[in-house]
């Protein structure tokens, strides 16, 4: 072992004559492993609520949408054999979108009516399984069946076997102008996706019905896909232009809803910036524990001096100090971390319990429980710009020590 190593790992674990340095580097070490700690919980949480977001989301929306440029799409068949010969296409769904306005006695609400055949729309999306009345199935061509989302359904006071009107915007010319279509549909069921925007504002018909209440006849507004790989959707959307052309448009999940995601994945990068600045500031405070171990021991770097140890290996004593000062506090820090992160779902009951609080409550948050989903590439990168820090912050009071002259330091010895 090099005796620069040896040296600073003895100064590390020696009973010091001055134990506020002693104090001071164990502050140091759990402010470190304190912020490393929330540092990972806090990524970790965040990656759960934007995976358990996207999740509910694409429960209704598909991982890619493909629709005519006029909002009409014949021949679907055609386009949907066309997207399943690429390899990442697992299935692909018609469907008929348009906006109406749902009436039920004296309340309205306008909505999104998404005509759908049920068999194939349970392969493209979840939404069956977000049923909490009647089911998916019950949408049969010809009995004008509906679905509405829950907050919808609430909205306009409805329940299980009711009618409501659906007036499309597609009128009929008469000699008295213009009368708005109108059509009864029976409320075959509810939907609960846990997502506002679609629990009160999206309906579901079946197909034939959507066709006959927009006048579509037998075209479509476009396919739905679902993808083996719902990350590649973009790269996938590329390729499907490429191979069909024509007047069509493709879009994926993250295009239809890129301001959300685009919001949380800043607002994750702020939260990494705002609490690495904890660890920057524990791990500054090695700065301040050298510092004054470099004045304690400047009569032992003066006599290391006059045996022959060079200031380099005076600056390596006193990083070797402030290294495993770092590495310590960032071990515990990560393991904590993963120990909180991994249990969260655990840890936040008993704290709800023991307070007598509920933190996320049902009536204002959609999500009433903290996901985690833990990557190893945060832990990895957290782990990398602590130590790091820790080790820019030793460079300083290193420094300082080399410049320590022999003849200064033992003059009063």
């Amino acid at each position: 072992m090099q005796y620069e190593l040896f040296i600073g790992l003895r100064y590390t674990r020696a009973k010091r004559r001055n134990h506020f340095i002693s104090f001071i580097s164990l502050i140091s070490m759990a402010g470190i492993a304190l912020g490393v700690a929330a540092l990972i919980t806090v990524l970790s949480v965040m990656n759960g609520f934007q995976k358990e977001v996207r999740a509910r989301i694409l429960s209704v929306v598909a991982h890619v949408q493909i629709t005519g440029l006029r909002g009409e799409l014949a021949q679907w068949e055609r386009v949907a054999a066309a997207a399943r010969r690429n390899p990442e296409v697992l299935a692909a769904a018609p469907y008929v979108s348009g906006q109406a306005m749902l009436v039920n006695g004296a309340t309205a609400r306008g909505a999104l009516v998404r005509g759908i055949d049920p068999a194939l729309e349970a392969r493209v999306a979840e939404v069956a399984t977000k049923v909490i009345a009647g089911r998916l199935d019950a949408l049969v061509p010809g009995e004008f069946g509906i679905l509405l989302g829950a907050d919808l359904a609430r909205s306009l006071g409805v329940h299980l076997g009711e009618r409501i009107t659906v007036i499309a915007p597609q009128g009929l010319v008469t000699p008295a102008g213009v009368v708005p279509r109108l059509r009864s549909f029976r409320v075959v069921g509810e939907f609960q996706v846990g997502h506002y925007e679609y629990d009160s504002g999206l309906a579901l018909m079946h197909i034939a019905d959507a066709q006959r209440l927009f006048q579509l006849g037998d075209a479509v507004s476009g396919v739905r896909l679902k993808l083996a790989d719902l990350f590649e959707s973009r790269r996938v959307a590329r390729e499907l232009y490429r191979d069909l052309g024509g007047e069509i448009l493709i879009s994926d999940w993250t295009r239809s809803h890129a301001n959300f995601f685009r919001a949380v994945e800043i607002e994750k990068t702020m939260m990494f910036i705002i609490l690495m600045l904890i660890v920057a500031v524990a791990a500054f405070n090695v700065v301040s524990t050298l510092v004054m171990a470099v004045t304690d021991k400047r009569s032992d770097i003066a006599i290391l001096r006059t045996l022959g140890a060079s200031p380099a290996s005076i600056m390596q004593v006193f990083v070797v100090q402030g290294v495993v000062i770092g590495v310590l506090g960032t071990l515990l820090g990560v393991a904590g971390g993963i120990a909180l992160a991994l249990n969260i779902d655990v840890v936040v009951p008993f704290l709800e319990r023991l307070l007598r609080m509920q933190f996320l409550s049902k009536e204002v948050y959609f999500i009433s429980e903290l996901p985690s989903d833990l990557h190893a590439a945060d832990v990895v990168a957290i782990t990398c710009v602590a130590l790091f820090l820790s080790l820019v912050a030793t460079i300083y009071p290193s420094w300082r020590a080399a410049r320590v002259r022999p003849a200064e330091a033992l003059r009063y010895e």
